[in-house]
């Protein structure tokens, strides 16, 4: 980058590259020394916590996000599997960070639209293990004798998950949303959770200012403790609202929807407080605060983004292409992200002007104008064709390779990629889309919102958004 089945996957080494997992890689002599002296360092710098967090805690990741409101690029795909950055996708975001605190049994819960994710994760997080029980293990919706329904929320999925997870001798759980933009050492949280000697404890940010408040609001009182959990201030009714009788001196951040729950408390709350209960935020976490159980909170200090909105999504894409420490650091080489590794040819520039961008690999830009825009992977785009301010998603397969794969001989009206004289301005175009010659993608009506799926794109906050797949004509005005 410039500038109900299951599938059990084991982890990578982390230290094996930068960015990218080595499939099946093998080291002998210097390098496994080199390796474990680094490991040795590091081992000077980490949180030191007994039991060690790779051997007590498992990571059980959310993979759905159905709670985003990300139409239309979640039309074929989970929100998890977003690309993202020119590289990524959104679940790796967070699986990085479960690697990059030592947490190496991780669950993936998955239902909608599952199929891009569960690949995803096969082909990236396979070869060496981090240590011998490390995993990542996809656990797909399913309907049993007893219980005819998918799952009904994220509660629901974790308990009728439970005999999988119940499995492995850990003390805590910690619930991951997979579609999260973020980096946190998680040994921090769970050190916090240890310390306090809470039942349950929810990671939150420092300020609710200007933060999405999908999650709730927590109220805590001076020793952290959760006092109240306050549901999304539009949808709050009256019984919801701020208890005031509770300690005036406290004080609200918003939840983050991260917990993490002491595995005999997971249990009990699960099948025998709330065996009804679908929803942790809804209805799990305010039960157990009236309950009295110990809910304490932690507060997050760093960048942090739910990818509520296409807008949110558009312009962590925007931030990535930024010097600035704003956004999410891509190129922290403490605690990298990982991804999948393609085995893509360089990317290959003719006579192109490029300007505050990210160019994904296997780029084929032949005399046109880049001005600060997120290119993926395999992005083609042709002469005399303007993108600005655009997050361009790339394609799976070049146009050639498919054309060889073409054996009724079907002619291609318009190719993968952005046609001769195009013109694209402050837009998402997703997957494989076909752009024709002299399009322009301007929103030229100045629409907020509108669907035209039927021709292949929407207006979104007043970002047009090419669907996955879809073709633009010659000579189309958006």
């Amino acid at each position: 980058m410039l500038k109900a089945a299951t599938l059990s996957i084991k982890l990578p080494n982390r230290r094996l590259g930068r960015h990218d997992f080595k499939p099946n890689a093998k080291f002998s002599g210097p390098t496994n020394s080199y390796l474990l002296q680094c490991n040795q360092q590091e081992e000077q710098h980490s949180i030191v916590l007994n039991p060690p967090v790779n051997q007590s805690v498992a990571a059980i990741l959310l993979g759905d996000g159905h709670e985003a409101k990300l139409w239309p690029l979640t039309k074929r795909r989970s929100a998890a599997a977003i690309p993202i950055a020119a590289k990524y996708r959104l679940v790796d975001a967070v699986v990085s960070n479960c690697i990059n605190s030592n947490i190496t049994k991780i669950y993936v819960l998955t239902q909608y639209n599952s199929t891009s994710l569960n690949s995803h994760l096969s082909k990236a997080y396979t070869s060496a293990g981090l240590g011998k029980d490390g995993f990542v293990e996809v656990i797909a919706a399913y309907q049993s004798p007893d219980n005819h329904n998918w799952f009904q929320g994220d509660a629901d999925a974790v308990r009728r998950c439970l005999w999988e997870l119940e499995d492995y001798p850990v003390t805590e759980f910690i619930i991951l949303p997979g579609h999260h933009l973020y980096a946190m050492d998680y040994q921090k949280l769970i050190q916090s959770h240890r310390g306090n000697k809470a039942d349950v404890t929810i990671s939150a940010l420092a300020s609710t200012k200007n933060q999405d408040k999908g999650f709730g609001i927590l109220q805590v009182n001076s020793e952290n403790r959760v006092l109240q959990l306050i549901q999304e201030i539009e949808t709050t009714s009256p019984k919801e609202k701020e208890d005031e009788s509770l300690d005036p001196s406290s004080m609200k951040f918003a939840s983050m929807g991260i917990y993490v729950v002491n595995k005999d408390v997971m249990i009990r709350m699960l099948r025998e407080y709330f065996p009804g209960a679908n929803n942790f935020r809804t209805e799990v976490i305010p039960g157990i605060i009236s309950l009295g159980l110990k809910v304490h909170a932690y507060t997050h200090e760093g960048y942090w983004e739910n990818m509520g909105s296409i807008k949110a999504f558009y312009e962590a894409n925007m931030e990535s292409k930024r010097s600035t420490n704003m956004g999410y650091n891509y190129f922290d080489t403490e605690s990298p992200m990982y991804t999948m590794p393609r085995c893509l040819p360089p990317t290959r520039v003719t006579d192109v002007v490029i300007t505050d961008s990210v160019i994904g690999e296997g780029c084929l830009l032949n005399r046109c104008r880049i001005i600060g825009s997120v290119l993926g992977h395999r992005t083609r785009i042709k002469d005399g064709a303007v993108v600005e301010d655009s997050v361009i998603m790339g394609s799976d397969i070049y146009q050639e390779d498919l054309d060889r794969r073409n054996t009724q001989g079907m002619q291609t009206t318009v190719p993968i990629g952005i046609g001769e004289g195009s013109f694209i301005r402050k837009a998402i175009i997703d997957k494989n889309a076909r752009i024709g010659k002299r399009v322009m993608i301007i929103n030229k009506d100045n629409v907020e919102e509108g669907s035209r799926e039927a021709d292949g794109y929407c207006t979104n906050e007043g970002i047009v958004i090419v669907l996955k797949g879809a073709i633009i004509p010659d000579d189309t005005i958006l």
